[in-house]
């Protein structure tokens, strides 16, 4: 058994070793398809990169007073600024087919169900992380450029480096566009029955002081930024709790559908053996009255018979009445009552008579 065991051993761990190897030879292909895709993606957008910038920095370039520009503090950062950006643009492009790289990734590995679920997952979390990017350039960047520029001191010109000025964007555009994943977040914990809409009801005011907290901490130090992050995460949570209700709306029906569907079943079942049950009885019952209809004529049969031989008997009964009546018709002396005495011989006298005589027989031969 042991050497059983040693032989098959190595076959089972140069199975396993070979499957786990052609996943991450998958995983690699997957990954340069990603990469392969992004640098395309920078490729034809680089000669466009000063346009690119130019548009990124048109929120805060109409906010500027007169007279003011942006600068660069370094001496690569005009080139090197508008690069970085075509690559910050061919990944934000590439969203959807990374995420569809990682979703034939691991589809091959999840069930029918959870393959429905994923997908419109994702599809909904890349559409909502580019709306609440397009919020932040839309609505925020207006704002919040205005009341900075409206609280500069006078004397000092507000001249922002074009560096820091695409860091603090590019983190204002992914901190939206996670922020507006607040729905998928619900819906999902909602949809793996961690949470119910009404426990989500419940710790609302939670849910709005983690909002102005994620707010505060994410946007600039001002309270207008923050406003403008932690009301719309606020409207997403409560659009979250509606799309779970509907949710749960629907598993309730298709529940009850399920059980009623196993009710019907069970039900059809319960009326199937009752039916075969009552066939079976109803035979039984027709059985019992064929065999008792059958014992029944053979009873009647019998009686039948017998009643026949009591009339025969009654007939030959009848006809020796008969006979004897004729007779005595014939011969009227026989019914006149005869003298016993008179016919019947005298036993005594004849009995002593015989002793009489048996005597003189007797006597004669004496001396």
């Amino acid at each position: 058994m042991s050497q059983k065991n040693a032989a098959t051993e190595p076959g089972e761990n140069e199975s396993g070793m070979a499957g786990f190897i052609s996943h991450l030879i998958e995983l690699r292909n997957r990954l340069l398809k990603s990469v392969l895709a992004v640098f395309v993606l920078f490729v034809v957008l680089f000669p466009f990169a000063n346009d690119l910038y130019s548009l990124l920095a048109g929120p805060l370039m109409a906010k500027l007073p007169e007279g003011t520009t942006m600068i660069a503090t370094q001496v690569i950062s005009p080139f090197f600024v508008p690069l970085k950006l075509a690559g910050f643009t061919a990944l934000f492009i590439a969203i959807p087919y990374l995420l569809y790289q990682l979703w034939a990734f691991i589809a091959p590995g999840l069930y029918e169900n959870e393959r429905q679920l994923v997908l419109p997952l994702v599809v909904s979390s890349t559409l909502l992380f580019y709306l609440g990017a397009a919020f932040a350039y839309f609505a925020v960047f207006p704002v919040v450029f205005g009341f900075l520029a409206s609280t500069t001191p006078d004397g000092v010109a507000m001249m922002t480096d074009i560096n820091e000025y695409l860091s603090f964007v590019i983190t204002l555009f992914f901190a939206f566009g996670l922020a507006f994943e607040v729905p998928v977040a619900t819906v999902l914990l909602v949809m793996v029955g961690a949470v119910t809409t009404k426990q989500l009801a419940e710790k609302r005011r939670y849910a709005i002081l983690i909002a102005f907290i994620i707010g505060a901490i994410l946007t600039p130090p001002d309270i207008l930024s923050q406003f403008m992050m932690a009301i719309p995460v606020w409207m997403l949570y409560e659009l979250g709790i509606v799309i779970g209700h509907v949710i749960e709306k629907k598993r309730a029906a298709k529940e009850a559908a399920e059980e009623g569907e196993e009710t019907a079943a069970s039900g059809n079942a319960a009326h199937a053996s009752a039916a075969a049950t009552a066939t079976a009885a109803a035979t039984a019952d027709a059985t019992t009255a064929e065999r008792t209809a059958t014992a029944s004529s053979k009873a009647g049969t019998k009686s039948d018979g017998l009643e026949d031989w009591d009339e025969e008997f009654d007939e030959a009964v009848a006809a020796q009445e008969a006979l004897e009546k004729d007779a005595k018709q014939d011969n009227p002396d026989d019914d006149q009552p005869r003298d016993d005495k008179d016919d019947k011989p005298d036993v005594e006298q004849e009995d002593r008579q015989d002793e009489s005589d048996t005597d003189k027989q007797n006597g004669d031969k004496r001396p």
